[in-house]
């Protein structure tokens, strides 16, 4: 390796530890490529990737690389906000725009002026806001909601999606015109099965940040572990493996991480039940070790809503999973006392219930459960907002 490049790669291994952004695969490094290029100009970027792919960490590195760097990043995840309130938030409101608008209120763009603004889930954008989104691109003028009065705004946007938003636009989800403003440079990011070379780098980079965090020394994982970890599919891709590592360096603490230890926190197969063959992709943890202090409804609903399977294997999954412990992977919280959730008083009060019926009940006992707040309700279920509101409005609830 000749000078150069020896500093181009010293460099570029700076610049991925500084971000977060890791990875040697082809991949990877082509979309950190892509990013170093357009990061100092004003252009709309576009990521598309997978839930858990790093979308937000590029955005992020995407202004921190800017000439705006020293000005406001604003980032707003376009699915959990509900329809009805996403034109609000995005562009401001004045007093009296509609019932509950008690003040003027600025929006997401106006406070990002200057800046960078991040928007996630781009393709879940009502058309009807994607007009407003548009003229911003064109012009920076919108109008706050309530108001005839045109204002600017000087602001970078980029967005990211997990859809295909080309497909969109033909199922007329999605305005051509704003996919292709938006579609100006593209960031593509794997999915992690496409790049499995590069775990070992992220579980070095994930446990020694959390061991660091914790006081702790990170003595690192074996080769099988690795090459077991290689093995996985790993839906929920990197975001997912982060949750994992974190977990075992925790609670491994100052242990070097064997293939016997990697096992108890990995999908297993217990009474003919494959947790991983089902879908079931929470990784698990030991009882002995730690639990969460959320209501067994909550849990099972999560369940519910990730498993892409029928009622039938769904409820054969709940009759099979009898003490296995779902994990929410943002807000593990070590207790002193362990505790475990039974979920046999549970299933047997919803066995005989429809998919439909288990659904309406543990969103209702959600909703109780935080005294009828419907974002913390939604935050615990694990679905957005919006989907809070659609279910309710299916059961007459709203």
């Amino acid at each position: 390796m000749n000078y150069i490049n020896r500093i181009d790669t010293e460099y570029r291994r700076a610049l991925q530890m500084r971000y977060g952004i890791i990875g040697d695969s082809v991949a990877i490094q082509e979309a950190i490529n892509i990013l170093e290029k357009v990061a100092p100009t004003d252009l709309p970027v576009l990521i598309n990737g997978e839930t858990g792919t790093g979308k937000e960490v590029f955005a992020n590195a995407l202004h921190s690389l800017s000439l705006r760097r020293k000005q406001p990043f604003v980032s707003v995840n376009c699915g959990a906000i509900p329809e009805t309130l996403l034109e609000a938030e995005l562009f401001g409101h004045e007093k009296g725009a509609f019932t509950s608008a008690v003040e003027q209120r600025v929006g997401f763009f106006e406070s990002a002026d200057n800046g960078t603004i991040f928007l996630d889930e781009i393709g879940e954008m009502p058309i009807i806001t994607q007009v407003k989104l548009l003229r911003i691109l064109e012009s920076g003028e919108y109008s706050r909601l309530g108001s005839s009065k045109v204002n600017k705004v000087d602001v970078r946007i980029v967005a990211a999606t997990n859809r295909n938003l080309a497909e969109e636009v033909q199922k007329k989800n999605f305005r051509q015109d704003l996919f292709y403003r938006l579609n100006t440079v593209n960031i593509i990011l794997p999915p992690l099965r496409d790049h499995l070379e590069d775990i070992p780098l992220y579980v070095n980079y994930f446990g020694n940040n959390i061991c660091e965090k914790n006081g702790d020394k990170f003595l690192g994982f074996s080769e099988e572990s690795i090459e077991l970890l290689k093995s996985m599919p790993w839906p929920g891709n990197i975001r997912e493996l982060k949750n994992l590592v974190e977990k075992v360096a925790t609670l491994e603490k100052g242990e070097f991480v064997n293939i016997q230890t990697i096992k108890k926190y990995l999908p297993r197969v217990a009474g003919g039940f494959n947790l991983e063959s089902s879908n079931f992709t929470t990784a698990l943890v030991p009882a002995s070790k730690t639990q969460e202090l959320v209501n067994s409804d909550t849990l099972i609903l999560r369940t519910l809503l990730e498993l892409k399977q029928d009622t039938t294997d769904i409820k054969r999954a709940l009759g099979k999973v009898g003490a296995a412990l779902h994990t929410i992977s943002e807000d593990i919280e070590l207790l002193k006392d362990h505790t475990v959730v039974n979920y046999t008083e549970h299933f047997n009060q919803t066995k005989n219930m429809t998919l439909a019926e288990m659904e309406k009940k543990m969103i209702l006992d959600a909703l109780a459960e935080y005294d009828n707040n419907k974002r913390r309700a939604a935050q615990a279920l694990g679905i957005s907002e919006r989907t809070l509101f659609r279910k309710l409005k299916e059961y007459g609830e709203s």
